[in-house]
């Protein structure tokens, strides 16, 4: 049985149709294994007691991405948190933004993959409790006030100082004349005789008494004389 012109050309027909089918789901499964905004995901936690932001991409192309996060303030954006580069994998790759959030605070997170993606996700408003901070330690009494010492401490002896006995001057550096020393019943010792003995064994009182007596017999004789001599001459 031959092939007819006009069964051959419902064979081409049929073949095309059917390879533009299989073109255009090949283009669909392209499209939807390539990067789009559903493999992005976000979220506000702590990492300890410090506030962080994660995006996390699950595109399994891995097409390189730029994600860039924002704080929004009354629907406007108030500052910009950070920008990074991630490129996902069927298992998801995360990146961190360091943040210290407030509770309900919104951050808009902004995605671009080449020819791919160019939005926003959806607003990513924070937990309505921040994170904790850590308690710090009280002091006890011990550490802050010292326990007085059982054995007060003796304090170190000062020298007392020794009073200098303040010296006589002498008659040369005054001028004056030193005072009398006090009267006193015994008698004075002749000059001369400076070096006796403080007993007096050495004193010489006997012999001046007696040499005063022999005066004073040897003055009263030549009175008398003088005076009978004198009787004698009135009389002639």
């Amino acid at each position: 049985m031959s092939i007819t012109r006009r069964t051959a050309r419902r064979s081409v027909r049929i073949l095309g149709v059917t390879a533009a089918s299989a073109a255009l789901a090949l283009g669909a499964a392209g499209n939807a294994l390539a990067c789009n905004i559903g493999d992005f995901s976000a979220e506000a936690k702590c990492d300890g007691t410090k506030g962080v932001i994660t995006v996390t991409d699950v595109d399994p192309a891995g097409v390189p991405a730029t994600v860039t996060v924002y704080l929004q303030n009354n629907n406007a954006d108030e500052r910009r948190v950070g920008e990074q580069e991630v490129k996902g994998s069927r298992e998801g790759t995360t990146i961190t933004f360091t943040e210290d959030w407030q509770p309900n605070a919104t951050y808009r997170i902004h995605v671009k993959a080449a020819r791919y993606v160019d939005e926003d996700m959806p607003n990513l408003v924070t937990p309505a409790t921040a994170c904790t901070t850590k308690d710090t330690p009280t002091p006890t009494p011990s550490e802050t006030t010292p326990e007085p010492s059982a054995t007060p401490s003796t304090p170190a002896e000062s020298a007392t100082p020794t009073p200098s006995t303040p010296s006589t001057p002498s008659a040369s550096e005054d001028g004056s004349t030193p005072p009398a020393a006090a009267a006193s019943n015994a008698p004075s010792p002749a000059a001369g005789d400076s070096n006796l003995a403080e007993t007096g064994a050495d004193s010489n009182t006997g012999l001046i008494a007696g040499i005063a007596a022999a005066l004073v017999v040897v003055g009263g004789g030549a009175v008398f004389f003088g005076m009978r001599r004198r009787g004698a001459n009135s009389d002639r």
